[in-house]
């Protein structure tokens, strides 16, 4: 016991420090995205870079997205209430998703505006342009370089992640954009620079909304196969039948799990029937990690004894 207790504490001490770890990095990515967020806008509206520009629209759509994730953070470690008793975990799949619906509506925004300047030419100050794009793609490298760090398994931290990511491309098509027009005059790689820029957003937040709409529908969780998980449960000594097995996620990384257990003769008492559903809950936990799991035992004994207690 005393093993078992110094097991569960270091385990509570692991999870708030990786808690910490988690703020702290995307507190680190905020201030450094909000920082040059006003670089870009500055840079953008002197040069007359749509590019820049756009980066700087879908970095707005950044330090929100950090911004949000970081109070989803800091939410996600409240302990439950009366009112909550799950807690506030699905906080950062709230988050995530504000943040998906964020990244179409800028994405929409910037094609608009890149196809009408590919009707008008737009004149550019490639060499401001380039050392801006420099410098974004370097500031976007070492934020998500950082939050990757503390990413797995969240998908709050991976939303803001794909945010840093794609920004990062962007920075690279301003860059691109800037040495085209410093070397053949090319003005037009401005607007299509920002064209591919609103194609990876889009991609990025399809993406990021298929996944939080998943865990707001009780989706199963990704990575865990029901019909294995059934088969585990109907496979273990003295379980007759399984039914009515539901899977879903609390959050991101809190899959949960519920299900009717048959078991087999007619010999169980309620004390032996809830040792072998604690078995069975430490191999929903150690073969597919579901931790929070709740087995609804039937037996005949059972509901005799029940009945006489």
């Amino acid at each position: 016991m005393p093993d078992q207790a110094h097991d569960q504490a270091g385990a509570h001490k692991h999870g708030a420090t990786l808690t910490d770890r988690r703020a702290n990095a995307l507190a680190f990515a905020l201030v450094a995205n909000a920082l040059f967020l006003v670089v870009e806008l500055v840079g953008g509206l002197v040069f007359g870079s749509l590019a820049l520009l756009a980066d700087a629209a879908h970095m707005v759509s950044d330090v929100f997205a950090l911004t949000l994730a970081l109070i989803a953070q800091i939410l996600s470690t409240r302990p439950p209430t009366e009112r909550h008793t799950y807690g506030f975990v699905r906080a950062e799949v709230l988050a995530a998703q504000a943040n998906g619906v964020l990244l179409f509506a800028g994405a929409i925004a910037v094609g608009v505006e890149a196809v009408r300047r590919l009707q008008h030419a737009h004149h550019l100050h490639a060499w401001p342009v380039l050392v801006v794009g420099v410098l974004g793609f370097a500031v976007n490298l070492v934020s998500g370089y950082v939050l990757g760090r503390e990413a797995r398994g969240s998908l709050n931290l991976r939303a803001a992640m794909w945010h840093l990511a794609f920004d990062a491309l962007g920075s690279v098509a301003v860059v691109v954009a800037a040495v085209g027009v410093l070397v053949a005059d090319a003005t037009w790689l401005d607007p299509i620079a920002s064209l591919v820029i609103t194609v990876l957003v889009v991609g990025a937040a399809w993406h990021l909304l298929r996944g939080t709409t998943r865990v707001l529908l009780e989706g199963a969780p990704r990575g865990i196969d029901v019909a294995a998980v059934r088969e585990a449960l109907a496979v273990e000594p003295d379980v007759e039948t399984v039914h009515h097995v539901h899977v879903w996620s609390l959050a991101s990384e809190v899959p949960a799990l519920s299900a009717h257990i048959v078991l087999a003769g007619e010999d169980w008492t309620l004390h032996d029937a809830q040792v072998r559903m604690d078995a069975l809950k430490q191999m929903l936990a150690d073969r597919f990690g579901i931790v929070h799991a709740t087995l609804e035992v039937e037996c005949h004994a059972c509901e005799a004894e029940r009945e006489h207690t």
